[in-house]
């Protein structure tokens, strides 16, 4: 062996540091490409939702002026058979609106006052006293 070269591996071993190096190499491009997937598919699935969103709203917007129209039908339809003018129809049937609304508005103060989750804060509170319990029996 001369003495001016460096000893050959004839293994092909690289060595500990040139391994770690290329481990780390490899799990750095294995979540860069698992990225740029997570990225490519949030975008697919930004503009599905954004289309859904907004067929959501037409949707609704529609529903509500057919609601109107219906109304609005029906209050002149009532008034031409009642003989009476338009205005004391619509009159009547908006409080009735309010009417219908204010029992919905009753309903849901009613449910907002039930405590949710009851079992779950009531599972809590044994494991809280559990661990009080606990903690002065090891002191």
């Amino acid at each position: 062996m001369s003495s001016g070269s460096l000893p050959r591996n004839p293994a092909g071993h690289s060595g500990l540091l040139d391994n770690a190096l290329g481990l780390i190499s490899a799990v750095v491009a294995f979540f860069e490409s698992r990225f740029v997937l997570l990225a490519q598919e949030s975008k697919s699935a930004a503009v599905q939702l954004l289309i859904l969103v907004g067929c959501i709203i037409a949707a609704i917007a529609l529903c509500v002026m057919g609601y109107v129209f219906l109304i609005v039908s029906a209050v002149v339809g009532l008034a031409h058979l009642l003989g009476t003018s338009w205005p004391v129809v619509a009159l009547v049937v908006a409080l009735l609106h309010f009417i219908i609304a204010g029992v919905l508005l009753l309903v849901a103060r009613s449910r907002i006052t039930k405590p949710m989750f009851q079992d779950s804060i009531d599972e809590l509170k044994k494991d809280r006293e559990w661990l009080k319990t606990l903690n002065q029996s090891t002191s």
